[in-house]
This record gives structure tokens, C-alpha cells and sequence, in this order.
């Protein structure tokens, strides 16, 4: 049976530097004219078939986009409206928890089903990871339903519930604050933890803390939250964008803190009260290096790897209280207790509620935008302790 031909088409011709050449035009996916040229007809017949057969793959896709084509556009679009640093934290759970499973899926052949299957690996980390990604599910099938890319949003009735419960950190007591004072003190992170204990500032509020913000000689010496640090990779910024609009507070400090903040600022030329060696704003790298000189003082488990004939070996070592380094004498294991840069301001804040010192104060204090989240702790501090209400319930209940 004879091949079947195609009827060629009589093209226009056109000369371009001598050279006669037969020429068409067609329409492209962003409905622009395109020019096409060819030496014969048959050649160009051949070139407009192929173009337009990409048109209209590109026309699908673009109607059609994958799961992974649609988050990279949403991931875009966000870029105009949040910071660099939660735009990261967005594309790091979009990649991993999103595209991972359903990238290579069409949008519009993701079931409710898919999303749930999807939402698994998510729901065996923390709830706060869990409450992310599911919120990232549907904000990004809610963008594609607006823009008509599917007929329904398959993550619409997705529970939000999931993960496993963080466990509540427990404010220090009085005892493990001086522990943790004595164990650094002299040392980088003293001024840090200081500030962290006796303002309750914010990690990226201490960080993004400069001079012209902390008044000590005056009747009442007081901090002024005005700047926050953030990290864009690793690259420090410092800037007048808080956290949220209660978070610009002015806060009255005590005389411990009065006094170790006069000595640093006597022995500094930096604008910053917690800065790096050239008076620079610490990066995220820096800060976890000054986070260091607390965490190799704690007697937590530690697990190692070392190469014995050519195979990495696991071993963990659990430090003694007390004892020392063994390739550093000079770090003494006197912390039996973990502690984080947040428990600072969460014992100052416990503390400022077992002081007596009413909720909105508090909220005040703590720049707290929503007083649900002052009073969630202030109800946990307050009313978990028996002996902290056994005089309430005995006047209660008079026999």
C-alpha cells in the first residue's frame, strides 16, 4: 500500500540576505505571531507541523499543570507578599511533603484520596509540621480552584488535626537558672541569656537589639523593641519588621540585667548588643555556634560516628554530671537539663504570672498579639499545681 502524502501548501516566499526562503506564520501558546522560515516547502511544512503540535502541548499544560508545575507558580506568586525566610520554609515542605507524593500527578486527577495517602508521612512528625503541610494542601488547591484549573478543591474537607503533639517546655526553675548562668558565665552566649531571662525578648528581637534601643541611665531603665533579625541564607538582616504590631513594646528591666548590660556596652564598639567579632549582626550559622557553648555543657546522650577499618561505627555516650570534656578539660558537664533559646522567655514569662502580675500585663510584656496565647500559658502556670489552689477549693467548700 503507497505511503500516504500530505498536500504541501503554495508558502509565500521572501529574500533575506540573498537567499530566497518560503515563509509562514502561526500563532504561539501566549498568542503572539510567530515567523517561520524554510529553504524548501516541504521543509517548512515539517517545521509548522512540529510547531504547532508544541503550541498545543504547551496549551494543554498550561491548563493542565502537575501538582509539582502548579506549586512552583504558587510558590511564585507568594514570593510578592511573604519573606524570604518563610518563603523557604515553604518550598522545603512543599517539596518533601507535596510534590514528593503527587508531583508528577495532573491537578486535576488528584482525588481527596491522593491528599489523605499524601498527608501520612506528615502526620508521623510533630502537629505543628502536620498543621503546615495541610495548610500548604489547601491554600494550594484553593489558588488552583479560583483560577478554574480544577472544578473542586480535593483537600476542602481534610481534617487539620494530625501529627503528634509537641510536648509543652517547661519554664526553668530558679535552681537550673543559676546552673545555667554559672556553667557560661564569662562566656559568649552570657549576655543573650541574660536578656532572654530578665525581657523575655524574642530570639530575633535579642539578635536585632541595638544600643539606641536599650536605656540605662535613666530613672528606669527600659528595652525598646523596635528591630527583628531574620536570616536569608545565612546572610543576617535586621530591620524595623516585627514579628506583629504588639511585639513594638518598651520593657523595664531589672538591676541584674541593668548592670550586665552596662558592662558589655563599656567594652563594645558595635551598634549591636549581641554581635560578631567585626560588630556585625550574628548569621543563623554563628548563633548555632554560640548556642554550642550551652548544649556541650548539658549531660544529654550524645551519639557519635567513627571509621574502624573502614566501616562507620554508631556509639552514643551519655556524660557525667560533674565530669569534664575528655578532649576539652575545660567544658565541665553541669547542666542535667535541657534548655533552649525560647525556654528564656517562657520563664520569664511564668515567672512574671507566679509574681502576681495581672494577664494583660503580661500580654503587654510578652508583645503577645492575641491575648488567647497569654492566657493559655497563664492558665497552665497558674492553675496546674495542686498547692496553687488547694486554699481556693478549701474556701470553696466550707463545711
Amino acid at each position: 500500500m503507497a505511503k500516504k502524502t500530505h498536500n504541501v501548501p503554495e508558502y509565500g516566499t521572501v529574500v533575506r540576505k540573498g537567499i530566497q526562503y518560503y515563509r509562514t506564520r502561526i500563532t504561539d501558546a501566549d498568542g503572539k505571531r510567530v515567523d517561520l522560515y524554510a529553504l524548501t516547502r516541504e521543509e517548512l511544512y515539517q517545521k509548522e507541523q512540529e510547531a504547532r503540535a508544541l503550541v498545543e502541548d504547551a496549551i494543554f499544560r498550561r491548563m493542565n499543570p502537575t501538582v509539582a508545575e502548579y506549586c512552583e507558580k504558587w510558590l511564585l506568586m507568594q514570593s510578592a507578599t511573604v519573606s524570604s525566610a518563610t518563603l523557604k520554609g515553604y518550598s522545603s515542605r512543599i517539596k518533601n511533603y507535596i510534590v514528593k507524593p503527587l508531583g508528577h500527578m495532573y491537578l486535576s486527577d488528584v482525588t481527596s484520596d491522593d491528599i489523605k495517602l499524601a498527608l501520612i508521612p506528615a502526620s508521623q512528625k510533630s502537629a505543628s509540621l502536620y498543621a503546615t503541610v495541610n495548610m500548604l494542601m489547601k491554600c494550594i488547591f484553593y489558588s488552583a480552584e479560583r483560577s478554574k484549573l480544577i472544578d473542586y478543591n480535593p483537600s476542602e474537607n481534610i481534617s487539620a488535626k494530625g501529627g503528634t503533639p509537641a510536648k509543652d517546655k517547661e519554664a526553668l526553675t530558679d535552681e537550673q537558672v543559676d546552673k545555667l548562668l554559672d556553667a557560661i558565665r564569662g562566656l559568649r552566649p552570657y549576655d543573650f541569656i541574660m536578656i532572654g531571662l530578665y525581657s523575655g525578648l524574642r530570639r530575633e528581637e535579642i539578635l536585632g537589639l541595638q544600643w539606641d534601643c536599650v536605656y540605662l541611665d535613666v530613672p528606669t531603665p527600659y528595652i525598646s523593641v523596635r528591630r527583628a533579625w531574620r536570616s536569608d541564607h545565612n546572610r543576617p538582616v535586621v530591620d524595623t519588621k516585627l514579628k506583629t504590631p504588639a511585639a513594638r513594646r518598651d520593657i523595664p528591666i531589672p538591676k541584674c540585667l541593668v548592670e550586665c548590660l552596662r558592662a558589655t556596652k563599656a567594652k563594645t564598639n558595635s551598634i549591636y548588643v549581641i554581635s560578631d567579632s567585626n560588630g556585625q549582626p550574628l548569621s543563623n550559622a554563628q548563633f548555632q555556634r554560640l548556642w554550642k557553648y550551652v548544649t556541650v555543657r548539658s549531660t544529654k546522650e550524645r551519639t557519635y560516628y567513627k571509621y574502624v577499618n573502614g566501616q562507620s561505627i554508631r556509639y552514643t555516650v551519655t556524660p557525667t554530671l560533674g565530669g569534664s570534656q575528655k578532649n576539652n578539660p575545660g567544658i565541665v558537664y553541669s547542666l542535667d537539663f535541657d534548655v533552649t533559646p525560647h525556654q528564656l522567655r517562657h520563664t520569664y514569662i511564668t515567672n512574671l504570672i507566679y509574681a502576681g502580675v495581672d494577664p494583660k500585663t503580661v500580654q503587654y510584656l510578652a508583645g503577645h498579639e492575641n491575648s488567647k496565647t497569654t492566657m493559655d500559658i497563664y492558665a497552665k502556670v497558674k492553675y496546674n499545681k495542686p498547692e496553687e489552689l488547694l486554699s481556693v477549693v478549701n474556701s470553696a467548700f466550707k463545711q
